[in-house]
């Protein structure tokens, strides 16, 4: 309930002249500790701004890894205390360990998948500061994911207008999640 009035308060916002800067505030925010996707908020200004579609996916980009950035710091110096509370907070725990033990061998791809993929990116974050992943990989990962994200979904409103936006909705998930698949796939072949 308390999701659905902040979703559709976000719905609003995207028409206002400010919602540049509200999309670069929830885009920073999601990554570390906002419960909602900044997509939610880009889709509908992609369709209602399609000429400055690089622009959004650029605004939603540098703000999503800009948090992301908080999200690692949080992992890093605030474990004990803030980190472990937001990954409680979400019951991200068993996720949390299942990839505890190895993630500095794979830590890179795991952001790549993440920072793409409806997976918690805010896990990721914390999670790559918690288990001191190198900064520079993790930022190089989450600009290429997030942007690959942000980029693909106003592209694509771009070229097909409100049936993509429907067709997006509907498929979110599914589409992210065989995209991740398939790249997770490429990089272990490559890795292996």
């Amino acid at each position: 309930m308390i999701l659905k009035k902040l979703y559709n308060t976000i719905l609003k916002l995207s028409a206002k002249p400010k919602a540049e800067k509200f999309l670069a505030l929830v885009a920073f925010a999601e990554s570390s500790f906002f419960p909602i996707p900044p997509d939610l908020l880009l889709l509908p200004m992609a369709l209602s701004r399609p000429l400055k579609w690089i622009r959004l996916a650029l605004i939603t980009t540098i703000f999503s890894v800009l948090g992301g950035v908080l999200g690692y710091l949080i992992g890093v110096f605030l474990w004990e205390t803030i980190g472990q509370y937001i990954i409680e907070f979400y019951h991200l725990e068993e996720k949390f360990l299942t990839f505890k033990d190895n993630y500095n061998t794979n830590g890179a791809i795991i952001v790549f998948i993440a920072g793409f993929t409806p997976i918690p990116y805010k896990l990721i974050t914390i999670a790559s500061g918690g288990m001191n992943l190198d900064i520079i990989i993790f930022i190089i990962a989450s600009l290429l994911s997030r942007g690959a994200r942000f980029f693909l979904l106003t592209g694509i409103i771009r070229i097909f207008g409100n049936t993509a936006k429907q067709f997006i909705d509907k498929y979110f998930s599914i589409i992210t999640f065989t995209i991740g698949f398939i790249f997770m796939i490429l990089l272990l072949w490559i890795y292996f």
